[in-house]
């Protein structure tokens, strides 16, 4: 496997994927700051389509279609995959030269907080490269219509810099950890942000409902959907909805809370969630009663 820029001493190589599509702000405004440090060899491998909330869903059953496009100082490729597809067709040398020295999933337009990370198609990319053991980061920035603006992106990528630094120094002394991965939320108003701060995982959870549609809504959102299903007089049409909060965090140090109060939140996550360690004891001793 032939490492990235770092291991021959030329520049270090990212490569940015996310959910949005390769289109999305978030993205565009990544790759732009990027490129323009002049730092870094940069290469993006997107969707060519949203893929929000798709989790770490991955294509196993039919090939995948690649197509470059021009995105000016990377190079570029738009995939019809996820974001799981995408990170780990980037790393595989399949498709670039070389494995690249750090992957960012990002920018994504929504924070990525407490259980709603599982559901993340951009934490699922960073979390695929992760997998594939290369050093990988998911950045969401916290957006609500009424308050944000476009650019909030690029200051969001700004902000981003000195973390990226920072792990690129530490790969290349070989003291970064292997273990985790990180998922960053920047918050609202982040020009103005408080700082960076580390936090852990909150049990933070939107509260999704179900509600009857019209054929002529689906229609509409079909002209805009690919994944839209094709429908006839005989189906009952349901879609989600967020409905509010089902649970919120009053820890100091978990991620929404955080990022609420204004923080950069820096959260370590690793591939597999584990069941709460008060339970072990609970289940040690119910297991042997019905084994």
């Amino acid at each position: 496997m032939e490492n990235g820029g770092l291991s021959s001493g030329n520049k270090p190589t990212i490569m940015v994927t996310n959910d949005d599509g390769i289109d999305a702000p978030g993205l565009r405004a990544l790759v732009h700051v990027l490129v323009s440090t002049d730092l870094y060899v940069v290469r993006v491998c997107a969707p060519d389509s949203e893929q929000s909330a798709v989790s770490h869903h991955s294509t196993y059953r039919h090939p995948i279609s690649v197509k470059q496009v021009e995105i000016q100082g990377a190079t570029a490729f738009a995939v019809s995959g996820t974001p799981a597809d995408c990170a780990s067709l980037g790393v595989s040398e399949v498709l670039f030269p070389s494995v690249p020295d750090l992957v960012i999933s990002g920018i994504n337009q929504g924070n990525n907080c407490g259980y709603n990370i599982i559901y993340s198609g951009t934490v699922a990319g960073a979390r695929e490269a992760f997998l594939d053991g290369v050093p990988s980061i998911s950045v969401s920035y916290d957006w609500k219509p009424d308050k944000s603006h476009v650019n909030d992106f690029t200051l969001s990528a700004e902000a981003c810099l000195p973390i990226i630094n920072a792990i690129l120094m530490d790969i290349k002394n070989r003291t970064y950890p292997r273990g985790c991965f990180l998922n960053i939320d920047f918050p609202v108003n982040v020009g103005n942000h408080k700082g960076y701060k580390l936090t852990k995982q909150g049990k933070t959870r939107s509260r999704l409902g179900w509600r009857q549609v019209t054929s002529a809504k689906l229609l509409a959102t079909q002209s805009e959907d690919n994944h839209a299903p094709t429908i006839s007089k005989e189906h009952l049409l349901f879609q989600k909805e967020l409905t509010g909060t089902l649970m919120a965090d009053n820890d100091d140090d978990t991620d929404k809370k955080s990022l609420k109060e204004g923080y950069i939140t820096i959260t370590p996550l690793g591939a597999l969630t584990r069941g709460d360690a008060n339970y072990n004891a609970y289940f040690k001793d119910w297991l042997p009663k019905w084994s």
